[in-house]
């Protein structure tokens, strides 16, 4: 198993960008592809992205190409992602999730989760 621990959210200005980290400990981090799921008040959680466990391809969320980029360093066992371009949309709860089923987007699909990270945009 994989425990997850994501940082580096808070309070973004609109038009600003975002990186936030997810630190990996345990065994199946480096056969796992790490996602990145995101969750706003009163909301489903929903797919952002997912990097396949040698970090080499990737897959985003159709409506976040181009403003999004997932990469690891699997050294340091820790997933990142960026995203520019934020608008007030964007505020939510972010979480990294480990998955066997590279390049899924279903939720059902990734065995670990972290607490998630609090992402605020204002405007």
């Amino acid at each position: 198993q994989v425990q997850l621990t994501e940082s580096g959210g808070g309070l973004v200005q609109a038009g600003g960008s975002l990186r936030l980290s997810c630190a990996a400990s345990g065994p199946t981090f480096a056969d796992s592809g790490m996602g990145w799921f995101r969750q706003a008040r009163g909301k489903e959680r929903e797919f952002v992205g997912v990097i396949i466990s040698t970090g080499t391809r990737t897959n985003y969320a159709d409506s976040l190409k181009g403003r999004v980029t997932i990469s690891r360093d699997n050294a340091k066992k820790t997933v990142f992602l960026e995203m520019n371009n934020l608008s007030p949309e964007d505020t939510a709860t972010y979480y990294c999730a480990a998955t066997y089923y590279f390049p899924t987007t279903n939720r059902d699909r990734y065995y670990s989760w972290g607490q998630g990270t609090q992402v605020t945009v204002s405007s």
